[in-house]
């Protein structure tokens, strides 16, 4: 999978048959070069993904458009502050209504809802906690335009409001599925057994590319979620490999088990390990000394098969 991808901030770039990308001027480590908005369609004009509150991302976006176009829809595949707060001042100059699945605690599963009601926070992207859609989406959807369709797919994981969106034999998947990383699942945000479903769910389609939310085309739709079901398996047996040997916290595991990562993205890869963590014990594969924290030392569970 290449990481090639060069942006011209504030310039429209044509990807395909009514589809361009603009991508937002917000470089970091979580969003690689910045955040993809995607302007969906010829005359009614979807769209997708505003990204951050930036005043000369938003002047790029409305002057993309010529004069007999106008954006009909905003839709938001998920409400981190990369990707969602650019809608509301994007709907006020527009008119267009704003989409999306639901505010950011919608989709979200028991387990994430029980621990962020007993106060486990941050960790993540960054939650643009004063969204709300003008539209609620349910899965299923379809959000027409002249010209276009888009199916909406709930694929909660990355944040439980996340979906992607199905444009004939092309899915705009937002940080679900990304060419350049895999999606950081932080809880009580992310979710992994959601974050494994949707990606099989994904799998039963046959998609010809995926457009992400961060980062170049994904040209090899099927062998990038082989990959990323893999590279969470790997994972998964890391951990369970390593407390085999010895009992462990979110963070005594990341420091054995991330031993070539940056010391810059580990407490992202900490969150991704208590991601797992917690899609273990749910699957009665490990069990915390207590209540199920952050801080908890973790077990192998008696049931373990190994």
């Amino acid at each position: 999978m290449t990481n090639d991808f060069d942006p011209c901030y504030g310039t429209a770039v044509e990807l395909e048959a009514g589809l361009r990308r603009i991508t937002a001027p917000n470089p970091s480590p979580m969003t690689q070069h910045g955040t993809n908005t995607y302007l969906v369609g010829t005359s009614d004009i979807a769209v997708i993904d505003p990204g951050p509150h930036h005043e000369a991302h938003l002047r790029a976006i409305l002057s993309a458009l010529s004069p007999a176009q106008q954006i009909t829809k905003i839709i938001v595949s998920h409400s981190h502050l990369d990707h969602s707060p650019l809608a509301s001042p994007l709907s006020q100059v527009t008119g267009a209504p704003v989409l999306a699945f639901g505010d950011s605690t919608a989709g979200r599963s028991e387990i994430m809802s029980r621990l962020a009601t007993e106060g486990l926070t941050g960790g993540g992207e960054g939650v643009d906690t004063a969204f709300q859609p003008d539209i609620c989406l349910r899965d299923g959807d379809v959000i027409q335009g002249q010209g276009w369709s888009l199916e909406v797919l709930h694929t909660p994981g990355h944040l439980g409001n996340h979906v992607c969106l199905g444009w004939n034999n092309i899915c705009f998947t937002a940080d679900h599925v990304m060419g350049w990383a895999s999606s950081l699942v932080s809880p009580p945000d992310g979710d992994l057994t959601d974050f494994m479903t949707s990606c099989e769910r994904l799998k039963k389609r046959s998609w010809r590319v995926f457009y992400p939310g961060h980062g170049a085309a994904v040209t090899s739709p099927a062998a990038r979620l082989e990959w990323l079901i893999s590279h969470r398996l790997s994972r998964e047996a890391s951990i369970l490999n390593a407390l085999r040997d010895q009992p462990g916290t979110a963070a005594s595991l990341t420091e054995r088990i991330y031993t070539d990562t940056p010391t810059r993205l580990l407490p992202a890869a900490q969150r991704n390990v208590f991601a797992h963590l917690i899609d273990l014990y749910g699957k009665y594969m490990v069990t915390p000394d207590g209540s199920l924290t952050a801080d908890a030392t973790f077990y192998i569970a008696h049931s373990d098969p190994k």
